[in-house]
């Protein structure tokens, strides 16, 4: 699915899971709150909510009642994990296949970035 075409509450988990695999949120860190990320990412609390509670029922994230939202033990390395799954089930094939129609080698994409 490509981010056009992603419901809002999707494109706010990605946002989130970019954030703690850069390491802006550690693990234990706290996450801005419901009100907050939905005023910066200009988007509505409700659906802000919804990406949080999908991270919530994943164990990425833990709830301290009336405290806030905590970045899990080992959140980072199973979105690791599951963004290279990912990657390699859905994104790859289609760039392996465009690579292909264009005679581009691994090594082609390396010397480009030197």
């Amino acid at each position: 699915m490509n981010n056009a075409s992603k419901p809002v509450y999707l494109k706010l988990r990605d946002i989130i899971a970019e954030s703690i695999l850069d390491g802006e949120y550690r693990e234990g860190d706290m996450l801005p709150s419901v009100r907050v990320f939905a005023a910066d990412q200009g988007a509505n609390p409700l659906t802000v909510a919804k990406a949080y509670q999908g991270f919530q029922e994943d164990g990425l994230v833990t709830v301290k009642r009336g405290v806030g939202m905590f970045v899990a033990s080992g959140a980072k390395d199973r979105l690791r994990q599951s963004q290279r799954e990912n990657f390699i089930k859905n994104i790859w094939p289609p760039v392996e296949r465009q690579m292909k129609r264009l005679d581009l080698s691994i090594d082609d994409l390396v010397k480009s970035e030197a």
